[in-house]
């Protein structure tokens, strides 16, 4: 039957329209999957039905079909009419108009709702894994059973290995897991899921899609989720929406929605061959050691050594935890190794990036860019400001506006998007506008050696390839060297000239990505490396 029924919603930020007659009715227990280029409305729409304040439609409804105790204020799916609530009381169907209800049914419908975020790892730092998963069950059983019940979450999204870590310790796509263990705990009645597995190495993803199918598909939550992934499409969604500038493009079979959307994705320009040149990283014997009471000795990166050379596209694979994101924040002095060599060339002197101070990699740091996995822009200043004076790049007002649009452009925006996008604040753009933001505010200092953690996680495919070409473009006319960690395999097979695959701290395998890729494929019998 129906439960959420979206009429003629419209929505604008500063004047300008990102939701447009949006008109979509969503059955209980169906998956609908939402489609489109970044920017196109998709995460808009997502935190619109999460009863986010700030979403609130500017006109329309976003109508429920609920099941609601009056003893207790308890809200289930329509199909609970009718039936006993555990309090005592009995559930009535109920119509409620989300945004116009009064405060106490808005508060009980948005406390059954439950959303992941996209690159969002929003968590206890300083707790361990099992007491974030806890704390987002409430306390109304008991400890023990809460603890019980933890760990079955926790062993759903392939984390019962790290129940004791504590969060600020894992990586990106651990945090990830975490999340979507919280999430499943609060069991709600609407899963809504923003790129949920954009992050996460080809393994984990297939894992996770399962979770969702056994966790919330198979137990009847209707869910929505975006996802640059076609698989996840494929697999889950019951119903696809194809959204294009606000606008649903096309609705209906996950199969054709998906297949004409990939239909309109360029290719890539194709990769020539490169003038590579001598080493210029150098990376011997590197160590990241920690020690914990509880777990003793933990090697996050354990005897690697590599070479990178100049104007190279070096890629890192492997799956999640593997010490991918720990060796680069090494190379660029932000964690400090246990032991080993990391030198850097600059001119014609090799420094020692293990050395602190003005006169050993502080020399070399302001040559080198990054982007983090958990990227971060400055909330109170323009993008504009993002791209300039916030990261201390001094030049006159006019040339900084050309510059600004120049390095926007090649990260997936049109002229005239880059242009209207110079003074709006990062709260107003979507996540993926924002990932791209951040991406270009990293190339637009034109650093000599480029290091980027999942540059696509969250983009969708024809911004993609766009990045694409623009790292080929900056190899070519900057002479850059990138070090890039990537779970997106066409990526790594599309803009790479070599790659190395990490396990469990070690560098496993190093040469040509199609090797590397072909040897990161999963075996779905054994659930092991091939």
């Amino acid at each position: 039957m129906a439960f959420i029924t979206i009429k003629n919603i419209n929505k604008s930020f500063n004047g300008i329209k990102v939701l447009k007659d949006i008109n979509l009715t969503i059955e209980e227990g169906q998956t609908v999957g939402i489609l489109g280029r970044s920017g196109s409305g998709k995460s808009v729409l997502i935190n619109m039905l999460r009863g986010t304040k700030e979403y609130m439609p500017d006109s329309g409804q976003i109508i429920f079909e609920i099941a609601v105790c009056e003893e207790c204020m308890r809200v289930e799916p329509p199909s609970k009419d009718g039936l006993k609530c555990s309090c005592g009381g009995e559930y009535k169907l109920q119509t409620a108009d989300f945004f116009n209800c009064d405060r106490i049914l808005f508060a009980a419908i948005k406390r059954r709702i439950a959303i992941m975020l996209q690159r969002n790892f929003a968590l206890y730092d300083e707790e361990t894994v099992i007491e974030n998963v806890m704390r987002a069950m409430g306390d109304e059983d008991d400890y023990e059973e809460l603890l019980y019940a933890a760990l079955d979450y926790l062993e759903m999204v392939q984390m019962n290995h790290r129940i004791t870590h504590i969060a600020r310790d894992l990586s990106g796509g651990e945090k990830q897991r975490v999340v979507l263990a919280r999430q499943l705990a609060k069991k709600p009645m609407l899963f809504l899921a923003d790129e949920p597995t954009g992050t996460l190495d080809p393994q984990t993803a297939e894992k996770l899609h399962n979770t969702l199918i056994e966790s919330v598909k198979d137990e009847n939550i209707t869910m929505l989720l975006t996802s640059h992934w076609p698989e996840i499409m494929y697999k889950l969604a019951d119903h696809v929406i194809w959204l294009d500038k606000g606008e649903i493009r096309e609705f209906g079979d996950p199969s054709i929605v998906v297949d004409n959307f990939l239909a309109t994705v360029p290719l890539p320009e194709k990769k020539e061959d490169p003038d590579i040149g001598e080493p210029e990283i150098i990376i011997n014997h590197i160590k990241k050691h920690y020690y914990s009471i509880e777990r003793g000795v933990i090697k996050a990166v354990d005897d690697v050594s590599l070479e990178v050379n100049k104007k190279e596209i070096f890629g890192i694979v492997g799956l999640s935890g593997a010490g991918k994101t720990t060796l680069t924040r090494m190379l660029i002095g932000l964690t400090e190794p246990s032991s080993g060599e990391i030198e850097v060339r600059l001119g014609d002197e090799w420094i020692d990036m293990t050395k602190v101070g003005p006169l050993n990699r502080g020399r070399v740091i302001p040559y080198i860019g990054l982007l983090h996995q958990e990227y971060s822009l400055y909330p109170h200043r323009t993008i504009l400001g993002n791209l300039t004076d916030a990261i201390s790049l001094e030049l006159p007002a006019e040339f900084g506006k050309i510059k600004a649009i120049d390095v926007l452009t090649a990260v997936g925006f049109d002229e005239e998007e880059a242009n209207n996008m110079l003074d709006k604040y990062p709260d107003e753009l979507s996540g993926g506008e924002k990932h791209r933001v951040a991406l270009a505010q990293v190339l637009i200092k034109e650093p000599k050696i480029i290091i980027l953690d999942e540059p696509t996680g969250t983009m969708d495919p024809i911004t993609r390839v766009m990045v694409t070409d623009s790292i080929l473009k900056a190899r070519e006319d900057l002479d850059q060297t990138f070090l890039i960690i990537s779970h997106d395999m066409d990526f790594v097979l599309d803009v790479c000239d070599r790659a190395a695959l990490m396990r469990g701290g070690k560098v496993l395998q190093t040469g040509k990505p199609e090797d590397i890729v072909k040897e990161l494929t999963v075996d779905e019998k054994e659930g092991m490396f091939k």
